[in-house]
């Protein structure tokens, strides 16, 4: 179960699959989650989208109806690999866009790397506009194969 806005909750069943090459099973997330948490990937989104536009993580965490400590966790791990996320995002938003336009500076590297994040999920959506409409974040959680919070990516 993973918590969606508000008291809303989707279950989820994980698929699993054999990897030929290590030859043991593997969990496939759906892209509606990251690795290691318990909330959609679009709660988590909102949540940096909130912080880079300048709110704190007590009023992220109010709005969201989520504890503040568990607020305070996405945010610092975001932080902390904001620099290799808006690097990561900057360059699939210029390989993927028709005609890129890299956002202009957005007054922290906090909000930058949301910038790039958003934008790149813009510069997929134009290149193959046969997806139709995805949220920003359910973009990010396909691309870093989601693990946007975690350590190991890119």
């Amino acid at each position: 179960m993973l918590r969606g806005p508000g008291v809303a909750t989707v279950r989820v069943r994980p698929r699993r699959a054999c990897c030929r090459g290590c030859r043991t099973t593997h969990v496939l997330l759906p892209v509606v989650a990251l690795v290691r948490r318990a909330d959609l990937a679009e709660v988590i989104g909102a949540a940096l989208a909130a912080r880079a536009a300048g709110a704190g993580c007590r009023a992220v965490a109010a709005a969201l109806g989520r504890p503040v400590d568990t607020v305070r966790g996405w945010l610092r791990r975001f932080a902390a690999r904001a620099e290799v996320v808006r690097v990561a995002f900057t360059v699939l938003l210029v390989d993927c866009g028709p005609d890129p336009v890299v956002p202009a500076a957005a007054g922290s590297l906090f909000a930058d790397a949301v910038a790039a994040v958003v934008g790149a999920a813009v510069a997929v959506a134009e290149r193959w506009s046969v997806l139709g409409a995805v949220s920003p974040w359910l973009a990010a959680s396909a691309a870093s194969g989601g693990r946007l919070l975690a350590p190991s990516w890119p």
